[in-house]
Formats: structure tokens, sequence, C-alpha cells
């Protein structure tokens, strides 16, 4: 990332400069090792479904960025021996799967090099979805969070799509830039030599920079936007609650796409500003401290990458990629209302329940109707779990799990947990809520659960309560809605 902000001028020149290099032979056959690392998720039900990225192989291209910085210099400067020698691991890597290679000389940077484009055959010409990350990094080392995560994550992206080489309905072109760190030159060049109609063409440009913070946050570009959706909905799915990239506002190479009208969106980790208390409580980490603590410095090795933070920023590029550019990626919905007999009104049926917990039993009124859920309230230690199995359908815009939740407790204390409800789908904890959230009424919760799309999972709520003084979680009218 660069580490200050930009004007915000820009011209539109001819399309011009670059050395096209075709691949040299068809699709490889895959180049992912034995994938150790299970995604959280699944991301879709299409014809495909989007892939999980695996870590390992990611961090393999950091550990060869590492060793290239290594061998020259210390880093992986723009124009420097570094920076030429991890483009061409880039460049061949993506020969070898069947890209066509892109080179294009930035005359103007202030360290002249070239950009890298690659583009994946098939998908219409005038439809482009396009994925960034830039290349070089600081003199002061070799770069591996800033910007080695972006490249990797996008490098290992772009090979499985060539491993599984399926139907596109879009263009989708990945770009490595030079010349970020000097003021966002690279990107600049290109933006500037694309004609009118050839900047019409790209429907979208998402970019990635600083993937793997030690201490980082999840942010996204533009958070709320149409362009987000798909990176918010997988982050959502895994209940991480992404906020906006503020500090990365106008200081990465999606600023000049931004400026030419090109709708544009990414994920980051976080730089060098520091994790707030509220951050820390949800995502982890340390509070008031640095989201990378070794941000343009000498300790910029593979050592200062969260494998957690990276994994998941990896597998977002992927079901976004799938949900824009893969046929299938987006099969039409045909949603509607997935739980059975939320409102607890007939039986047990299909729920399958601790005994007691489905009840209309007056201590505990329910929300509506008669019946609700009654997970605890006895005073002794003790497990109760509520289950269904679901099918969501694919293709919908929006995948929204509500209930209602009275906390009812005998405990007293205000800052104290000893009881509490876990609520999970599949094997992602979407909220936990203890004694410490008691409430007089029934509150509304809810939950995006669209990484799930297209799967049977199982809705999951595990009340558990220690050996005194009952907490009471009694769950109504629960609702799973596609639409």
């Amino acid at each position: 990332m660069k580490g200050r902000t930009l004007s915000a001028g820009i011209a539109l020149a001819v399309f011009a400069g670059m050395t096209v290099t075709l691949a040299a032979q068809p699709v490889a056959a895959s180049p992912m090792a034995t994938m150790t690392e299970a995604r959280p998720i699944a991301a879709s039900a299409a014809a495909l479904a989007a892939p999980d990225i695996s870590v390992t192989n990611v961090q393999a291209h950091l550990t060869q960025f590492n060793s290239i910085a290594t061998s020259n210099g210390g880093n992986r400067r723009a124009g420097s021996a570094g920076y030429t020698a991890s483009l061409n691991y880039v460049k061949t890597r993506l020969q070898s799967a069947g890209y066509t290679v892109s080179e294009q000389y930035c005359s103007s940077c202030t360290y002249p090099s070239n950009n890298l484009i690659a583009e994946w055959p098939g998908g219409p010409t005038d439809q482009v979805v396009m994925f960034g990350a830039h290349l070089d990094g600081v003199s002061a080392g070799p770069g591996i969070n800033d910007n080695a995560t972006g490249s990797s994550t996008l490098l290992e992206n772009a090979l499985v799509l060539a491993a599984q080489n399926p139907t596109m309905t879009k263009k989708v072109r990945f770009a490595w830039w030079t010349d970020e760190e000097q003021g966002l030159n690279g990107s600049r060049f290109y933006v500037n030599s694309l004609t009118t109609t050839q900047r019409g063409y790209i429907k979208g440009y998402y970019n990635f920079d600083m993937v793997g913070s030690t201490n980082g946050g999840y942010f996204i570009n533009r958070v709320t936007s149409t362009t987000a959706a798909p990176l918010k909905a997988y982050w959502d799915s895994l209940g991480l609650q992404p906020e906006e990239n503020v500090e990365g506002q106008g200081r990465s190479d999606d600023y000049y796409f931004q400026q030419a009208g090109i709708p544009t969106s990414g994920y980051a980790a976080g730089a060098s500003a520091r994790k707030t208390s509220s951050q820390a409580a949800k995502w982890g980490g340390t509070a008031n401290s640095a989201y990378d603590p070794c941000y343009h410095r000498s300790c910029d090795t593979t050592a200062n990458v969260s494998a957690t933070v990276l994994n998941r920023a990896a597998d977002g590029v992927a079901y976004a990629l799938w949900q824009l550019a893969v046929s299938g990626g987006t099969p039409s919905c045909t949603g509607g209302q997935v739980v059975g007999n939320g409102g607890f009104e007939s039986g047990s049926t299909p729920w399958t329940a601790s005994s007691g917990v489905i009840t209309n039993a007056s201590a505990q009124p329910a929300r509506t109707g008669s019946y609700k859920a009654w997970l605890n309230g006895n005073g002794r230690s003790g497990t109760e779990s509520l289950t269904q199995s679901v099918t969501l359908p694919a293709g919908c815009a929006s995948y929204t799990l509500s209930f209602w939740l009275h906390i009812d407790t005998a405990e007293t204390t205000s800052s104290t947990v000893y009881d509490r409800l876990t609520v999970q789908v599949g094997s992602t904890t979407l909220a936990t809520y203890s004694n410490l959230n008691r409430a007089s009424g029934y509150v509304q919760r809810s939950f995006s659960v669209a990484g799930f799309a297209g799967q049977t999972v199982t809705l999951r709520f595990t009340g558990t309560e220690d050996s005194s003084l009952q907490t009471s979680f009694v769950i109504d009218d629960v609702t799973l809605v596609a639409s």
C-alpha cells in the first residue's frame, strides 16, 4: 500500500505500449498441491461450485517472493532486479497454465518497469471482470504482506481457475501492478492507456492490497456497494462483520479505476492504523496496535502474515470470481422460507431437539402462538440442543437467517459468563449469547448466510448451563429466507 493520498486528476489516452505473449500451451494440469486446510464454507451450489483455495499454496508463493527478495538486495522495489524476478515468476506460472500474458512498460513510472496483465480464454470481450494487486514492494524489505499477499492470492486463484477450466460468462483479467509504492503509477498508466470503449468493457475492478496482516481486520473497499456484494457475502457468511476500508481510501490501485468511472471494490486487512477495542472484540488481536506491525519495514517477511486472514481473503476472491464470471455461478433463484415449523406450532418435526425443549410451558411464554424452543433454565450443569437440516437454494441475492430470542437469567453478575447459547450453521458459529445478554422480552437476531447458498447444512442452537442459577434461552419464529 502506498503511504499517502492522491489527487483525483486523470486523462484517458489511446491503449498502447503492451507487449503480448501468447500462452505456450493450452490448460495445464492443476498446479495445486493437495489441499491441507478445509475451506470454512463452500461458496456456491452452481454447476461448478467456487473452489477452496489452498492457503498452503498461497504461502508457497509468498516463500518464493521472499526468496526472490533475499537474492536481490533484500527487496522487490519497482524497477529493481527483485521486481523483475517477481514478475517473471508470476508470468511463467500463468503462461504454463494457459493464460494470454501481456507486459506493459510504464514509461512514466518513478522506476520505469512493467505491469503484468493476464486474461483467461472464454467469456465476452466486452464484459470484463478485473482482479488486481500491486507486485512491487518498498526498498526497506521483501514486501511480503505488502503486497506479496495480494499478488499470491490472485496468482493462486488464477491457477485454480485454469485447472478447473469452467465455462465463462464474463472475461476474467488479472493484473499485477508496478510502482504502486511511488504513487499508484503502474495502475494509473494502465487506466490512462485505455480508450473510452475499453474502459466501458470493465464491469468491475477488484483490488487486493495487504490481505494477511498479523493483527488484521476485515475491510472491504466501498463495502455497501453492489460491486462489493460478493466479497461481503462471503465474509458475512463467516460472521466476520467486515467494515469499510477507510485507511486504504485513495492509497491503492483501485483509485484510478474509480476515478475513471469503473466500479471498484476489494479486500484489505490493514496497514499502520491501529485496531480499535471494538474491532479486537469481534476479530481478535490486540487493540491499540497496528494491523501490520511491520508495515514498510524490513521485518515484512513470511513471518509477518496471518494464515487465517490470508485464507479467508483467498477463498473470498474465489467466491466472488465464480459468482461474477463462471457459468452457473449465479443460477436462477427459487427462493422462499427454508426452515420448517419455525414457530414450533406443528410438533417437533422437522426439528431434532433435546427432551422438553419444544414446549408450550407457560413459565416462558412464546412470542407468537403457544409453542417455542426453551433451552436450559434448569439451574444445573447441562447441555441442550435444537437442530434442523436445511437446504438453501442457489442463485439468490440474499439469504437471511432470523430468530427471536428471549434470555432470562437468575445470574446476578454483570461481567462473568456462566451460561451460553451458540448459534451455528454447519461448522460456522454465527453468534454466542450468554447470561450477560438478558432481556425483558424477545429480541430479533438476523444474519446473512449467503455463503451457504446451494448447500444442505445443519442449523444448530446449543445451550450450556453451569451448576447453579438458571439461564433460559427461549427461541421462537425461526426463519431462513432466500430471495
